[in-house]
């Protein structure tokens, strides 16, 4: 039998021919959108910390605070010794800021799904889930299961025929979507979506990971049925994850997501942070808005379709091309990832654009003129 680093090895290989081998680099992050990486610095339009509070003057204060009086690790999973007083305040910020009844803190946005799901349905259930969702709403509906279905991205109209053709052969049935999508950067059409859940005595999940700001097509308000989870690694800031609905569900949940009854508890640094960033997140609210308002300046600027959300991408299809793009920005003082599969579907390698309220204008303005006179944008010009 071959060694396990020589079929590993070949693995690797087969992954550099596909221009898909990945590369952890240190990286240390600074003043909000900018990054220093192999003795270079660079402003980057990569990272998920939207609304730059992750480096607030209070975020930072709140952590260290807690960190004093509450030390580094939990000690234990949140049943047996891990609860910190912080989650109570934490959750109890969530159900307000989100209008439930109650919320449910995990140890990421993944382990709330692969959490979540399993815990909801299971082997004689049915999960329908967007063709583009996220690897842990995946991975979540493969360890429930139950039957799972993809409807095409966004369309209403096969979600309808999938449930027409299969929902009476199951006993329950969990449409899942994301509000904001991470690599397209486009906005499930929600209020539809609730509408066909109703009808078909199913429920309804969303991912909001991604959504943190008032929405084109807001999500549906939380109910029967209704089932809202996001992370709050992203627009907070911090690290952890959540589920809000109603008392019940989030009883449940604490009885039943392994993810959370098996998991140490967070950090209380992390959670304390967290509950620092809703705070100013509420009373800030012109914060939230100023993502999107850079990401449509860039759009605007660039002649690409106008932003939906803060996440724009630039489908180039070649992993190559891709990297390359990259390559050449990174050249220019601009951290932009490549993004390749199997993140995204085969031949539709991209590069994925993340605006922050930290950006300035004159940042954005600059990246428009370094991408303008790069190979790639002078082959979408001929081609428009």
């Amino acid at each position: 039998m071959p060694e396990l680093d020589e079929i590993l090895t070949q693995k690797l290989q087969i992954l550099l021919a596909k221009e898909q081998k990945r590369v952890v680099l240190p990286s240390f992050r600074h003043g909000g959108v900018h990054i220093s990486r192999g003795g270079k610095e660079f402003v980057s339009f990569s990272c998920n910390d939207y609304l730059g509070l992750s480096g607030h003057p209070r975020v930072i204060a709140a952590a260290s605070s807690a960190l004093q009086k509450y030390g580094a690790g939990a000690g234990a999973s949140r049943l047996v010794t891990g609860e910190c007083p912080l989650y109570s305040e934490l959750e109890e910020l969530l159900a307000e800021y989100y209008d439930v009844q109650a919320a449910c803190v995990f140890g990421s946005g993944y382990l709330a799904n692969i959490g979540a799901i399993p815990a909801l349905v299971g082997k004689n259930d049915l999960i329908i889930a967007d063709k583009l969702a996220h690897a842990c709403i995946i991975d979540g509906g493969k360890l429930s299961g139950s039957t799972m279905l993809r409807f095409a991205h966004n369309n209403v109209a096969h979600l309808r025929m999938l449930l027409e053709a299969n929902r009476v052969e199951y006993q329950n049935c969990l449409i899942v979507t994301e509000t904001v999508f991470s690599m397209d950067g486009d906005i499930a059409p929600l209020a539809e979506l609730s509408a066909l859940a109703k009808e078909f005595d199913a429920w309804l999940m969303t991912d909001g990971a991604h959504g943190f700001y008032p929405l084109p097509n807001p999500p549906p308000q939380a109910g029967e049925g209704i089932i809202k989870m996001g992370t709050l690694s992203k627009a907070a800031g911090s690290y952890g994850g959540y589920v809000c609905g109603s008392k019940t569900l989030v009883e449940y949940l604490k009885n039943a997501a392994r993810s959370l009854v098996f998991s140490t508890g967070l950090p209380p640094a992390s959670l304390a942070a967290s509950i620092e960033s809703l705070k100013i997140m509420k009373e800030e609210p012109e914060l939230c808005h100023k993502p999107l308002e850079n990401a449509r300046l860039f759009t605007q600027i660039i002649g690409l379709p106008e932003a939906q959300s803060a996440v724009v991408p630039l489908v180039l299809g070649e992993n190559k091309k891709a990297a390359a793009t990259s390559a050449s920005l990174a050249e220019n003082g601009f951290l932009v990832s490549a993004i390749r599969p199997p993140t995204v579907p085969e031949n539709t390698a991209r590069l994925r654009f993340t605006f922050s309220a930290l950006h300035t204008k004159e940042q954005i303005e600059k990246l428009c003129d370094v991408l303008k006179k790069l190979p790639i944008f002078t082959e979408m010009a001929s081609k428009s």
